[in-house]
């Protein structure tokens, strides 16, 4: 008998480890919690935007490409520059200037650094308490850390200043209750309030 030569299967792409949470723990956590009737009703984490103000950069043009090169090495995707507006003459500011970075994540990229952040970046965060419940009425958390260097890719040696950043966890919940509900499902330490 002939054996019959099988095509090479495609190797299995791996999920990330809060992905796999989501899928298997947190969708049907919420299904229950929450009396949904379909899959496609549970919220989901839409994107991540990790973002940067550089407002030396006005003064120096240089401290721009410091914080990008920070900013990718946190993210591991190449940051946008973002420029002003309007022009503002108090600020020295005209328009078309570099004044800040930004990422925005989506996929698998964006489960990485979700999970980095919950497990191992806010935990190193000096007298953390817990993030703020309060959430902007969308479903989207937004808050702020005030240095790169609590993130372990970026070498304390060779940064030159340290900057904060603003993080925005967008989703596609109705409410701030099933946003906040899934976030914590997922791993997101929550202040008590």
């Amino acid at each position: 008998m002939k054996s019959e030569k099988q095509a090479p299967s495609m190797p299995q792409k791996e999920l990330p480890s809060l992905k796999e949470r989501y899928l298997n723990f947190v969708v049907p956590e919420m299904m229950r919690l929450f009396n949904y009737k379909n899959i496609m009703e549970v919220p989901r984490i839409q994107k991540v935007v990790v973002n940067m103000g550089v407002g030396e950069a006005v003064q120096d043009a240089k401290e721009i490409d410091s914080a990008k090169r920070d900013l990718a090495l946190i993210t591991g995707q190449m940051p946008m520059v973002c420029k002003a507006r309007k022009s503002i003459s108090a600020f020295k500011l005209r328009k078309g200037m570099p004044i800040g970075c930004k990422v925005t994540l989506r996929g698998d990229r964006m489960w990485h650094f979700l999970q980095k952040l919950f497990a191992i970046v806010l935990p190193r965060v000096r007298d953390f308490k817990g993030l703020t419940q309060k959430m902007d009425g969308q479903g989207n958390l937004s808050f702020g850390l005030e240095e790169q260097t609590i993130f372990p890719e970026v070498e304390i040696d060779k940064v030159d200043k340290v900057r904060g950043m603003n993080i925005t966890i967008v989703t596609n919940a109705k409410s701030d209750v099933e946003a906040r509900t899934m976030l914590r499902l997922l791993g997101c330490p929550f202040r008590e309030e």
